[in-house]
């Protein structure tokens, strides 16, 4: 008897656990279909919230924040007043979850009605647009506030100097902000004169291999947009890697470098360039922009793989890493879909070293990327561990059809997602479910222990 009880206690409570986790992704779908989306997230971390599970994410508040390409299309972004700040290390009182409840459940009723609200929509834009400029006018930018905006999607026009900024490349002092980038592109064009401006017969043997597997790489970088099969985009890939790898011998050129250079190309190629990409020429620009250009696409990709070193050095451990605890935090999640692709003998590395190695460049749209870059860098050096609930939240997307599959099909599937027609929608849910995981888990590591 005693044995049928503790086994009835065992299955309510793991229904009730169930029931709060579900619980808590239906409020922030709920959240998402009345387009109060959560989005602004405050990222010191020095103290991690306690959060019931069964309650909607305070730190994700209703703030909804969009890039530029977004602007005008109608969708309402709510935003706190100006100078509120939420409180990301509170514990939400069953007062509070009470009336956000009540908040998103009438926010669900209305949603037909919001979504006719252009002036409102605007209204809140320029709102969020005022708060970048106020930031970035000032004659020092606070960091971590320029994190908090940028997490949930920058302005289109403000991401190269926010990307700059974010990256530690570009001083937060604004009396110094020119002249350090003069200096660094100077610097950048003596390096290409020192290293790649040179005959082969200056070169080593393995740098003449390097650089041809880097000229073999170039053409096959981002294949579906035609802009980048440009001679001159070629070109200035070329220069950039391999100038990156000469001066990073530990790890030199490695695969999968290429495509994290695209987003860096596209955002300072648009403080040049106006209209739709596609219809860009490198052509139309003087060497000295195209210099300049390159020197920041440069600094730019040194400062992020500063932080993901062990990424790219010999056998990757760092992504090695990141698939195993991505395999854990899956299994902890949803265990039916890990158990399913456990049983079909499908290996996490046979689908997500290519997500890790090039950060999801290549699975999703490639429009979509730079808004998904927004968040990357105002995660600064905690990227590495957050990539892992983004990509766990990316796999569960199709959780369901996963289970269907038999091994053949788990691996043609995961190989070719169908994300062609994914809109921002799409992508801001995935980064709302890594957020609400994340805050979960990594509060509580003993969840992820073997």
């Amino acid at each position: 008897m005693r044995n049928n009880r503790e086994e009835e206690e065992k299955k309510e409570g793991s229904f009730n656990l169930d029931w709060r986790f579900n619980q808590t992704l239906r409020n922030v779908q709920g959240l998402l279909k009345g387009r109060s989306f959560p989005g602004k997230v405050l990222l010191t971390r020095k103290s991690e919230p306690s959060y019931e599970f069964g309650l909607p994410e305070r730190p994700l508040d209703s703030e909804r924040s969009h890039s530029e390409d977004d602007l005008g299309r109608g969708e309402l972004m709510d935003s706190p007043p100006e100078g509120e700040v939420p409180n990301a290390t509170r514990t939400i009182s069953s007062g509070e979850a009470h009336k956000l409840k009540s908040s998103t459940t009438n926010s669900e009723n209305k949603s037909g009605d919001v979504q006719k609200s252009m002036s409102g929509a605007r209204a809140t834009d320029s709102a969020r647009v005022t708060k970048f400029t106020k930031e970035l006018s000032g004659p020092a930018v606070i960091l971590e506030t320029l994190r908090q905006l940028a997490w949930s999607g920058v302005p289109s026009y403000m991401r190269p100097n926010v990307w700059r900024l974010l990256l530690g490349y570009a001083p937060p002092n604004s009396d110094r902000r020119e002249g350090v980038l003069k200096r660094k592109r100077l610097e950048y064009i003596e390096c290409v004169s020192q290293y790649y401006d040179i005959p082969d017969t200056e070169r080593s043997d393995d740098e003449i291999n390097m650089l041809r597997q880097i000229a073999v790489d170039c053409p096959r970088t981002v294949p579906d947009v035609t802009f980048f099969q440009q001679v001159e985009i070629q070109k200035s890939l070329e220069r950039i890697l391999y100038t990156w790898a000469i001066r990073h011998p530990a790890s030199g050129y490695v695969q999968g470098i290429n495509d994290l250079v695209t987003p860096f190309l596209i955002v300072f190629l648009s403080e040049y360039l106006e209209g739709n990409m596609e219809t860009w020429l490198v052509s139309d620009l003087s060497p000295s922009n195209i210099c300049n250009i390159e020197a920041d696409c440069y600094w730019c990709l040194s400062k992020l793989l500063d932080g993901m070193q062990d990424h790219y050095t010999f056998a990757q451990p760092g992504i090695q890493r990141l698939v195993f605890k991505l395999k854990e935090v899956v299994r902890r999640i949803d265990e039916p879909v890990s158990r399913h692709m456990e049983e079909q003998g499908l290996e996490f590395l046979q689908f997500a070293f290519r997500w890790f190695n090039c950060l999801l460049i290549r699975e999703i749209p490639f429009h979509l990327v730079t808004r998904l870059w927004d968040t990357y860098l105002a995660e600064g050096d905690a990227l590495p561990d957050f990539l892992v609930y983004i990509f766990a939240s990316f796999l569960l997307t199709w959780s369901d059809k996963l289970q269907k599959l038999e091994f053949q099909e788990m691996v043609m599937f995961l190989q070719h997602l169908p994300t062609h027609n994914w809109t921002h929608q799409e992508l801001e849910m995935v980064l709302s479910r890594a957020y609400m995981w994340h805050t979960m888990f990594e509060s509580s590591p003993s969840h992820l222990a073997n």
